[in-house]
């Protein structure tokens, strides 16, 4: 089971990976709230099921899963808001610190449900889908 998590984290870290080459082409076209909207969401998603993730395979180890999914999270929305401008950094950084510090205490209320993970990864596919969507079209 705990491969499973590993595969399910390393997705995440791909599908990430793809959008952020297909953002970073488009990102002289697309305006700066669209922009930040997308780095909130890139970044929070991630750290959210990062942490999910983290905690399902660690159970009682709250601070270290808390603080690498805080930090994949400000990574990750840095990494996208970075692409636009400061405030935008900035919204991408304060998301994924928000998601990744809330994700781990989500997840251990879960209890391992596969349901509940499943659910997760699935609404951050989905996300990934609508900021890919909503950047083709600018």
């Amino acid at each position: 089971m705990v491969s499973l998590y590993f595969l399910l984290f390393y997705i995440n870290i791909l599908l990430i990976g793809c959008v952020l080459v297909y953002i970073y082409k488009l990102r002289k076209l697309i305006g700066f709230q669209l922009g930040m909207t997308i780095s909130m969401v890139a970044g929070g998603f991630f750290a959210f099921t990062s942490g999910i993730i983290f905690i399902y395979v660690y159970p009682f180890h709250f601070l270290p899963v808390t603080i690498a999914a805080t930090l994949l999270g400000m990574a990750v929305g840095s990494i996208f808001g970075s692409f636009f401008d400061y405030q935008t950094l900035l919204s991408g950084y304060s998301n994924g610190l928000m998601m990744g510090m809330m994700s781990p205490m989500v997840g251990a209320v879960a209890k391992n449900s596969f349901l509940f993970l499943s659910f997760a990864e699935c609404l951050f596919f989905a996300s990934l889908l609508l900021v890919l969507s909503s950047a083709r079209q600018t």
